[in-house]
């Protein structure tokens, strides 16, 4: 089992991590009030920081409620926080825009994550022909 080190910034709700549930995705909580006009960007604070294991890294996006029930989207679709993103005044943070006027309730879930390891060393070799049938293209398995 590997162990991470967790620093909170704010008072939030301790993070959990429940075996066996539907999910292996953490959720992270708003640490602050927010509110926000439609069109607003706005860093949100998560209140922790972490020290990743070497070799990990976390993998940060939005909770599946999170736009029908905040109207924010992530503005960089998914966040990556890398093991050396750890020192005392790191905290973690969600960059958002507001889609809709919209208030953010300090300890409302409104993100997730996940550990996984680096991706290993890989090497690319040019070819003409991948060699391959080809599957029909972008969109090519169709709709249903």
């Amino acid at each position: 089992m590997k162990e991470i080190k967790i620093k909170y910034f704010a008072d939030v709700e301790p993070i959990k991590f429940i075996e066996g549930k539907k999910s292996d995705w953490v959720d992270l909580r708003s640490a602050e009030e927010v509110s926000l006009k439609a069109g607003e960007f706005r860093l949100i604070k998560l209140g922790v920081g972490m020290k990743l294991p070497k070799g990990y890294e976390a993998h940060v996006a939005p909770r599946s409620g999170t736009f029908k029930n905040f109207g924010i989207i992530q503005a960089n679709s998914m966040g990556i926080i890398d093991e050396s993103y750890c020192g005392d005044n790191d905290q973690w943070c969600m960059p958002v825009i507001a889609m809709r006027d919209t208030v953010i309730h300090k300890n409302d879930r409104i993100c997730q994550f996940r550990i996984m390891k680096h991706q290993p060393a890989i090497k690319f070799t040019q070819v003409e022909h991948l060699g391959d049938v080809d599957r029909g293209g972008f969109g090519s398995t169709g709709k249903k």
